[in-house]
Order: structure tokens, then C-alpha cells, then sequence
């Protein structure tokens, strides 16, 4: 009996350092990150870096929780202006990863290439955009092309790769002469090449079809989506290829 709790509590010290090591490496670059060119676009304290879509700061709805970048509606219903959240630099080929997590019924977004510009109202009148959803409880879990880990509208995900309610997502989106491949937890959910003549189909069989600035830009801002319900970003690192 002796030897079965030492081995009880030796197992739970390593789940508790193994925790432990995890979050604190949120929110931070290893020394191997930093040798391949990785930036951290999120510091785990502040909102440096980014701005509100069309406005020179970022709107009160947008705040810093826990380490991540939070967005709360309550704050809205109190008066304060909401949008999404665009980082201040321009990116075109790179490699983006974070980590989402969504409420309960919520909707948000991940969306790059923005082109920012009075003329196009939000975000998404000119950026493609990775679905982060609730996809069991959300309406929009029951439309093709409009789940977790698809190319929202245009391309489905290869497999369902998405976790419950409450739990973090790991994101990888890369962008490397307009060849787009996007990555749920490690599994690879979505591939095609911007401007080719499977693009071409994709977008004529979508709400896009007659946007005209619509992925029109292979530069851009990226953005997380304001879609009126709670939902979290953290550990967003980004490097140029």
C-alpha cells in the first residue's frame, strides 16, 4: 500500500509540473522559436500591437483575462464599441498560430489578408477566414463550410478536428505564395491555393461570388473576429517565410 501512494503521489507531481510547464510557456517563445524567426502578436498582458478595426485603439469590449485576449459582449451592452481586433502590422507569407476558446452557442473568427480601408465597412468584406465555432449548439454548425477548422463559406474541413466547449484550440494557418493551409489541433483541415481554378469554383459557389474586394489582397491584417458572443485568443506567435 506504501509503495502504491508513493507512486500516487510522484505520478501527481509530474501532471502538476507538467501543467505547470505548459502555461507558462503561453504566451512565450522558447529559444528554438526565437532561432526560426517566430514573433509573439500577443504578450499575455496587454493589447500592444493591435487596434480595432477602422479606429486608432482598441474598443473597452476587447480586454486582457488570464493571459488572453478576451472578448466581452456585457461590456457592449453597456455602451462600449466592439469590432474585431486587427493586429497593427501587415503579414503576407507566414505561418500564424494560437489558441481559441468559445462559449457556450458562441461564433468568432479568424481573419487574415484584411485590407483595411474606409471602403470595406469590416474585416471580412476583404479577408478569408478560419471558422471558430461552437459547432454543436451555434446554428451555423448545421451549414457545410461553417464549421470549426473550415475556410468559412468556401472549403470544408478534410476531418472534424474541433474540441468542446471550454476547452483550447491550437490554430495553424500558413500562407506562403498564396498556397493556404490551415491546421485544427494538429490535424490539417483545409488546403488550396488562392487564385486557382479550385478557388475560382469555391468562391463562385459562395457568398462571395460578388464581393469585389474580396480576396483580392495577399497582404494584410489579421483579425479575430467580433461576433457578439464570448471567446478567447491566446499564445498568438507569427513568423515570416
Amino acid at each position: 500500500m506504501k509503495k502504491i501512494l508513493i507512486s500516487s503521489a510522484l505520478l501527481l507531481g509530474a501532471l502538476i509540473c507538467t501543467s505547470e510547464s505548459m502555461a507558462q510557456s503561453v504566451n512565450k517563445l522558447s529559444a528554438k522559436e526565437q532561432k526560426n524567426g517566430w514573433k509573439l502578436l500577443f504578450d499575455g498582458t496587454t493589447t500592444n500591437g493591435w487596434h480595432t478595426y477602422l479606429q486608432k485603439d482598441v474598443s473597452p469590449a476587447w480586454k486582457v483575462v488570464d493571459g488572453a485576449l478576451e472578448l466581452d459582449p456585457a461590456a457592449k451592452e453597456g455602451g462600449a464599441h466592439g469590432g474585431d481586433l486587427v493586429t497593427n502590422d501587415e503579414y503576407e507569407n507566414y505561418e500564424l498560430s494560437l489558441q481559441w476558446k468559445i462559449s457556450e452557442g458562441g461564433n468568432s473568427g479568424i481573419i487574415f489578408n484584411v485590407h483595411e480601408d474606409p471602403e470595406f465597412k469590416q474585416t471580412y468584406l476583404t479577408g478569408p477566414e478560419m471558422q471558430v465555432l461552437d459547432d454543436a449548439k451555434h446554428p451555423d454548425g448545421k451549414i457545410t463550410k461553417h464549421n470549426s477548422g473550415d475556410l468559412y463559406d468556401l472549403k470544408k474541413s478534410a476531418k472534424n478536428a474541433v474540441k468542446p466547449v471550454g476547452e483550447w484550440n491550437q490554430v495553424k494557418i500558413r500562407q506562403k505564395d498564396k498556397h493556404l493551409t490551415l491546421w485544427l489541433n494538429g490535424v490539417e483541415t483545409v488546403s488550396v491555393v488562392i487564385g486557382s481554378d479550385e478557388w475560382k469554383e469555391l468562391l463562385a459557389n459562395s457568398k462571395f461570388k460578388t464581393w469585389p474586394g474580396f480576396a483580392k489582397y495577399s497582404k494584410g491584417h489579421i483579425a479575430l473576429q467580433d461576433h457578439g458572443n464570448k471567446v478567447w485568443y491566446r499564445d498568438i506567435k507569427i513568423r515570416t517565410l
